[in-house]
């Protein structure tokens, strides 16, 4: 049986002897191969072409590679998202597609959180006047105590439901949009449950945690933007393709919102030199790294490696299986 862990260089820096030696624990006649993605696709047909397994997080798995995998049976992401394959021929080719469904719930909670406090006491305005031997705190962007503002939550899962109570705790309002949650069960969360134009009308603050799908792609987009009455904040740490990024910029460069602070862009790989989105005050951008610690990378590895092995040997029960076959 042929393992395959497979991604680009920077991907790969991590301890890969831990993974492999879940793997040998696990299903020791196991063969293992470690292979750096450099974006040659003919090369890495080779290499899965006899796996039965490939784990991965950010290569493309699309038609042609899985075509050259003759032997596959499952993809194993070491992600929450599964962006990142042909998921309708998977399926059709009888491939299983594993995720991780938790692992950083905590961490993405806290980095919205970070990055809603930064924004609203107006911390890298503040610095950098510092760095200039500036020594004030008057400047032309007020700041307003969080017990006055309310904040929207838009995506009310694990990670939307972790971020209200952080909010809670700073005495601060929380409303919320669910599909899935009732408004007693919101009410037992200390959130109000509203239709999203309340949401839009009302709050100070909104924090995006929606998952990337078909009906989620380029949510917020303009017109929602104008909808924003009280110029809110915006916070997105859900998926850089759930906003029309233009129309975001657009919002900022009209007032619409007074801020924003994202863990993610449109694309994966931004060109930041140039990005329209750099180098403004009301604008603080992390890499993609709201889900990061130690603990979280620690759990994200095992999980997915372990939802490789369970699924080979046949003990489905353990593993999340995005989709059925």
């Amino acid at each position: 049986m042929k393992i395959v862990i497979a991604d680009y260089r920077e991907t790969l820096n991590r301890d890969l002897d831990y993974e492999a030696a879940i793997v040998k624990k696990m299903l020791p006649e196991a063969q293992i191969v470690i292979y750096e993605y450099h974006n040659d696709k003919e090369e890495f047909k080779q290499v899965i072409k006899d796996a039965d397994a490939v784990k991965t997080a950010f290569i493309m798995m699309d038609r042609d590679l899985i075509d050259s995998a003759g032997n596959l049976k499952c993809i194993s992401f070491g992600s929450a998202g599964y962006n990142n394959v042909d998921l309708p021929y998977a399926s059709e080719k009888k491939i299983a597609v594993l995720a991780v469904p938790e692992y950083c719930t905590e961490e993405v909670a806290d980095h919205a959180v970070t990055l809603m406090l930064a924004l609203n006491k107006n911390l890298k305005i503040y610095e950098k006047l510092v760095e200039e031997g500036k020594w004030r705190y008057r400047i032309d962007r007020k700041v307003h105590s969080l017990q006055s503002q309310t904040l929207g939550i838009v995506g009310f899962g694990k990670i939307g439901q972790a971020v209200a109570k952080r909010a809670l705790v700073f005495g601060m309002n929380v409303k919320s949009v669910s599909s899935h949650l009732s408004k007693t069960e919101a009410a037992a969360c200390g959130v109000i449950k509203v239709e999203l134009e309340e949401l839009l009308e009302t709050c100070d603050i909104i924090s995006n945690h929606m998952k990337l799908t078909p009906q989620t792609k380029g949510y917020f987009n303009f017109y929602l933007f104008l909808k924003m009455k009280k110029k809110p904040l915006f916070i997105n740490v859900g998926r850089g393709g759930t906003v029309v990024e233009n129309d975001l910029i657009k919002a900022l460069d009209r007032g619409l919102i007074r801020g924003a602070g994202l863990d993610v862009l449109e694309k994966e790989n931004p060109e930041l030199s140039v990005h329209p989105l750099v180098g403004r005050e009301n604008v603080i951008i992390t890499p993609h790294a709201a889900f990061y610690s130690e603990e979280a990378i620690k759990k994200l590895h095992t999980i997915s490696t372990e939802n490789m092995i369970y699924y080979l040997k046949g003990e489905y029960e353990k593993v999340f299986i995005v989709n059925h076959i």
